[in-house]
């Protein structure tokens, strides 16, 4: 009897873990470990260290440190606040031209370093004060940081995606392809957006006034600042999209590439180097154990009829495929409230990926679209990782009740562009389409 509930209490022992404030790694490993124990005896709880051994072993997943280490040397070197200013000396004389500027500045740092973290911390404590500066709206400038930041969730590298591949056996580089076109849609739905809303309501995003808008030479000048990290971009995507390179050496290049650029601009010395190698083992370590603690919670959850048990709710949904489809979305979409995205992966692309394969879609497209879905647990309360980066950067001065809040209009924008992927596949794969040829 105890069996055959077994798969939900597990949701139910972990989501409370989560809820008292456990973190996410050792919630997911302590329940896999406890429910072993008790179902299968002590022998059953060498499961934590073959998940390690697994998460270790995987190739593809020595990108995920490589792009970490790209993205700390970057906020070292203070490129994301060259290129938000930058950007905005173009943008300010626009109403909404902060918050547009915030979009884009937040799709180049996720084409650079794939790191949701440093987008969104980076645009808290760099945009956000500059928007409430010239008073825009504090619901649509905490609303633009979020969306901006999470972008690096789509547009390559994407650490997300190398995890996806790396459990599913998607080409990575095709996963980056297709990211690439449907990140680039999605922040110009975020754009279009913010202008029609400032169209709409003159003061909901003031433009700069005139004595305080850069001039031509100074927004020729502040293209500089834009050079090096595009051809970093250029550089990275362009070795992974010609098979030069795997994602993974993709990703050395990177790191490569960001240390000359730092160099170049002489913005990182010797003890900003060894502060983002400390930074970047804590944050790879952190990564490794929500990996290590999802595969063994997975591990168990599938011995214990999980995976059964959600094959056939789905295959049960009315509709057929779509039926089908439409199960695992939303199933994505309330794991996603509660669970980080990488142990989320970990735990739903093994179930879900396999039906939507045997319900007739391409695994391709599917895993673009999962994708899409997925960067809505960065924003979905209570757990999104999201709102807890901002929350970080704007500490005591918001509170949280209002950055969740934030969240909804762009909440509704990523499930307006998810049903358009759906709608219109040929949106999502024309580039992994046209790499082909």
């Amino acid at each position: 009897m105890l069996l055959e509930y077994a798969p939900i209490i597990m949701f139910i022992v972990l989501l409370l873990l989560l809820f008292l404030g456990v973190p996410i790694a050792f919630s997911l490993s302590f329940t896999g470990l406890v429910f072993a124990y008790f179902l299968w005896g002590i022998q059953s709880t060498s499961l934590l260290t073959s998940a390690v051994w697994g998460v270790m072993n995987n190739f593809t997943l020595i990108a995920i440190p490589l792009f970490i280490f790209m993205s700390i040397l970057l906020e070292k070197s203070n490129i994301i606040a060259d290129l938000y200013d930058a950007v905005y000396k173009w943008s300010g004389g626009l109403r909404g031209g902060l918050a547009i500027a915030t979009i884009i500045v937040g799709a180049i740092i996720g084409a650079i370093s794939g790191v949701v973290a440093a987008g969104v911390i980076g645009l808290g404590l760099i945009a956000l004060p500059q928007m409430l500066k010239y008073k825009y709206q504090e619901n649509l400038s905490l609303g633009a940081v979020m969306a901006g930041g999470t972008l690096g969730q789509l547009i390559p590298p994407s650490l997300n995606m190398v995890v996806y591949g790396a459990i599913t056996g998607v080409s990575v580089t095709s996963l980056f392809a297709g990211g690439l076109g449907t990140g680039v849609f999605l922040a110009s739905l975020f754009v279009i957006y913010i202008l029609v809303r400032s169209f709409l309501q003159k003061d909901l995003a003031p433009a700069l006034e005139k004595e305080k808008r850069a001039t031509l030479n100074e927004k020729v000048v502040a293209l500089k600042s834009i050079i090096l990290p595009m051809l970093l971009i250029f550089i990275v995507l362009g070795t992974i999209f010609t098979g030069t390179a795997t994602p993974t050496e993709g990703a050395a290049v990177g790191v490569l590439g960001t240390l000359v650029i730092s160099l170049i601009t002489k913005r990182l010395n010797l003890k900003g180097f060894m502060s983002a190698l400390y930074e970047t083992l804590k944050m790879s370590g952190m990564v490794g154990w929500i990996l290590a603690g999802a595969a063994c919670f997975s591990s168990v959850f599938s011995g214990v009829g999980g995976n059964r048990l959600v094959s056939d709710m789905a295959q049960s949904a009315p509709g057929g495929k779509w039926g089908v489809l439409v199960f695992s979305l939303i199933f994505i979409i309330i794991l996603g409230m509660f669970l980080e995205t990488m142990a989320l992966i970990m735990l739903a692309a093994p179930i879900i990926s396999p039906l939507i394969a045997d319900a007739g879609f391409d695994p391709l497209w599917w895993g673009i679209v999962f994708m899409v879905v997925l960067q809505l647990a960065y924003l979905t309360p209570p757990f999104g990782f999201a709102i807890f980066y901002l929350k970080s950067a704007v500490s005591d001065k918001i509170p949280i009740e209002r950055i969740y809040k934030a969240t909804l209009p762009f909440i509704v924008l990523q499930l307006i562009a998810a049903i358009i992927f759906i709608l219109f596949p040929g949106l999502a794969l024309w580039i992994p389409e046209l790499l082909k040829k």
